[in-house]
């Protein structure tokens, strides 16, 4: 029995080990290539002096690029005497080889900076900004951003990037939501591993390769009132199972580095906090890259009353932070710390091997100058093929909220009132965190119009409006000379300019929202409607009787009740990047037809915020009929405005019942959830298909639904096709009151749709 067991085992197991051949041959050459790269770290750790260690754990910026009130002095010296391991703030071949010709040339044991940026939605060609990216659904898409990003920052000597931001985000308010991929955890961990892989490639040794860096870690979206830098504070399943998720994704992604946040975790400090960048982050997790402060966040843990410089900067080095941005209390500090015994000298090998690592696994020792390429710099920068793919990318981040009596697409005939102070504007086309776009040489939405129907289309255009009339307004999103520019004009004067063109005109388009600064960090709004000037002029066109065609610029979602019930069509475009107006013109005139769909859900008033798609129900929830004693309010209904996951197409699509496989299983069977789809308009068009599941009895309360699955489809108008999901445990699983990440029997409401809040269901009893 036991040599027919084993033969059979052994007849079972060919395939299998077949299979793993090219893994394990991998998994020998990553064992060979770590065991080089310790010896070399090691070997190199035996030379250096204990300032030298500090010093490579000091981060500081010269140039433009900062984000906050210091710019560190006497840079040059400090890299001479070993006292610097990176720099950021510096871009272009002569500049990042000048400087580290001075670290490889003039310190004592040669080592080499690693050159960072915030590179968040491309370099040179800039793409829509990471919201409206994520829009697109694609991650094939997100990822050819990322690559195209990263060679176009590899070609100007930089090698270190201070993206993918994966924070989660319910509060629209908070300016940075701009700078993540929603509210949702699964779908924003698809997004971070799409991002990651894109920067850093197979490898990051390659020439076009950089390495990423995971922000904000952790929970920076949860900032009380949308408020930025505010407290953050919530229980650990709330943590585990919506904001930590992208984060993991990073991880497994291979992420090289992660950013910690500026808020605080369970009352201590992200950046001085042991339970998040020790326990968490590396033992649970199994991270082993290094971890940088945010801008001066080791001196702001003062600010959080946790003690003078040398106290917290000893505290974030025991926590498990390795690198000091731009603040040099490490670099001050650590010295004293280490002769006091407040430190180790164990904590300190610690975080400067780790530096070192990173340097090593970006090949730095092997070729310090190994991104700086002026040929390359001069080929791929803005080059023709990658606007092109920002074009392509840009139109699939649009989505439509509204098209009333199909008035989009227009025709390429007749006449259009252009007017917007967004409409023939160069400077806001790039939207929030463009540290090296070029705004000057972006397409405007009237040049690009002109791109795409020529002279078949009169434009008639007036601006209408400034993008505000608050001068207090104006002078806080002026934080950078000339960030928006203010017509002299009277707003009396503007606005009837507009109503003049519209009038002589087929159909209005007007482009207004946010202008570039009115997002991002340090960008928080208590009031998110399109400001005053703005509405004042959509008002007065409305008047007109004529089609209205909104064209929004948007750093994250908006109040729109007026202009949804007002405007003939509503074009989300969020911030689209370099090439905005041609993308915009692309969509507006039918040569492509949207197929966004929104990763954060759009409220109807700010007093309903925070509002996300998967909630969890209370013990009185509303669901129609009488009201009171429910929970709702008195004057607004609970929904958005726009839910989760909704966008419009120029054609329309029918979703089946949901046909399942099985209604009873047991155990790691699985299911198949079919729905047939099918193009019930007159244009060929893209569909998200989007999978929810609900767990209606479980040991702790659930959320209403949550994602777990989407296909994005291609049909033809009458086109019919096939929708199948495969659904496991996996799928089931949530973090219970333990923290236990598993799945509990029951029944499950599998729901399939066009959106969050439109869907067919089916019933399914899951025994384990």
């Amino acid at each position: 029995m036991k040599k027919y067991f084993s033969s059979r085992m052994a007849v079972a197991m060919m395939p299998l080990c077949v299979a793993l051949l090219p893994f394990n041959k991998v998994s020998a050459q990553n064992k060979t290539e770590d065991a080089k790269m310790n010896a070399y770290v090691k070997s190199l750790m035996s030379k250096m002096t204990l300032d030298e260690k500090i010093g490579q754990l000091n981060l500081v910026t010269i140039g433009a690029a900062t984000t906050g009130s210091v710019v560190n002095k006497g840079v040059e010296e400090n890299i001479k005497k070993g006292a610097i391991g990176g720099v950021f703030g510096v871009w272009g071949t002569a500049q990042t080889r000048q400087i580290q010709d001075i670290a490889v040339k003039n310190s004592r044991l040669h080592i080499p900076l690693i050159f960072g940026l915030d590179v968040i939605h491309g370099h040179r060609t800039i793409f829509p900004i990471p919201l409206g990216m994520s829009a697109t659904w694609d991650m094939n898409l997100i990822k050819q951003s990322a690559q195209i990003a990263a060679k176009e920052a590899t070609g100007e000597g930089l090698n270190w990037v201070f993206s993918p931001m994966v924070d989660i985000a319910r509060d629209p308010r908070w300016g940075r939501i701009s700078e993540g991929s929603g509210e949702d955890p699964w779908y924003g961990s698809q997004v971070a591993k799409a991002m990651v892989q894109g920067y850093q490639g197979a490898s990051m040794k390659n020439a076009d390769a950089v390495m990423a860096c995971v922000k904000h870690f952790a929970l920076y979206g949860g900032a009380e009132a949308g408020r930025e830098y505010n407290t953050v504070d919530m229980s650990r399943i709330k943590m585990y199972q919506d904001y930590l998720p992208p984060y993991k994704a990073a991880v497994d992604a291979g992420a090289g580095s992660f950013m910690s946040s500026f808020n605080t975790v369970d009352g201590v400090p992200a950046t001085g906090n042991q339970w998040l960048l020790t326990d968490l982050l590396r033992k649970q997790w199994g991270f082993k890259g290094f971890v940088v402060s945010d801008y001066t966040a080791v001196n702001e843990m003062t600010a959080h009353g946790l003690g003078d410089l040398q106290t917290v900067s000893a505290l974030a080095l025991k926590a498990g932070l390795d690198m000091d941005m731009v603040g040099e209390g490490f670099l001050k500090t650590l010295k004293s710390s280490l002769k006091q015994k407040k430190i180790t000298q164990q904590e300190i090998d610690l975080a400067c091997q780790r530096v070192l690592e990173a340097k090593y696994k970006l090949g730095l020792f092997e070729n310090p100058y190994k991104s700086m390429d002026a040929d390359k710099e001069a080929k791929e920068e803005l080059s023709a093929a990658n606007r092109a793919a920002a074009r392509e990318i840009t139109k699939h981040s649009f989505v439509l909220l509204k098209n009333n009596n199909q008035t989009l697409p227009l025709k390429k005939s007749g006449s259009i009132a252009l007017v917007g102070p967004l409409a023939d504007n160069h400077r806001d086309m790039l939207g929030t965190w463009v540290i090296a776009g070029e705004w000057q040489k972006s397409v405007s939405v009237m040049e690009g119009i002109k791109n795409v129907v020529g002279n078949n289309v009169a434009v008639n255009y007036a601006k209408g409006a400034n993008i505000t009339e608050d001068s207090l307004f104006i002078q806080r999103l002026n934080f950078g000379p000339g960030m928006v520019s203010v017509d002299a004009k009277p707003a009396a004067q503007l606005l009837q300019e507009a109503v003049d063109v519209a009038k002589k005109s087929d159909v209005i388009v007007a482009v207004v929202g946010e202008s570039q600064s009115m997002s991002g960090e340090s960008s928080s709004r208590s009031d998110i409607d399109i400001p005053e000037s703005q509405k004042n002029m959509l008002k007065e066109l409305s008047k007109l009787g004529k089609p209205m065609v909104i064209v929004l610029f948007n750093g994250r979602p908006l109040t729109l009740t007026w202009e949804d019930q007002h405007a003939s069509a509503i074009l989300d475009v969020w911030a689209p990047g370099t090439e905005a107006g041609n993308a915009i013109a692309d969509v507006l005139f039918g040569d492509y037809n949207p197929a966004g769909k929104l990763t954060a859900t759009f409220p109807r008033s700010v007093g309903q915020i925070p509002i996300y798609y998967n909630h969890k129900n209370t013990g009185r929830p509303y669901t129609g009929g009488p009201s009171k004693f429910r929970s709702n309010y008195l004057d607004i209904s609970n929904d958005p405005l726009y839910p989760f996951g909704y966008g419009l197409s120029y054609t329309t699509f029918s979703y089946s019942d949901v046909n399942l496989s099985k209604t009873k299983l047991k155990g790691n069977e699985t299911l198949t959830a079919t729905v047939t789809l099918t193009n019930t308009g007159k244009y060929a068009g893209e569909e998200v298909v989007q999978l929810y599941i609900s767990d209606p009895v479980a040991s702790i309360s659930r959320s209403v639904k949550e994602l777990k699955n989407y296909q994005k489809v291609n049909l033809q108008p009458g086109e019919s096709k096939q929708v199948s999901f495969k659904i496991t445990p996996e799928q089931l699983k949530f973090y219970n009151s333990q923290l236990k990440y598993d799945w509990e029997p029951g029944e499950f409401i599998i729901q399939i749709g066009t959106n969050s809040a439109n869907t067919r269901n089916a019933s399914v009893w899951w025994a384990k």
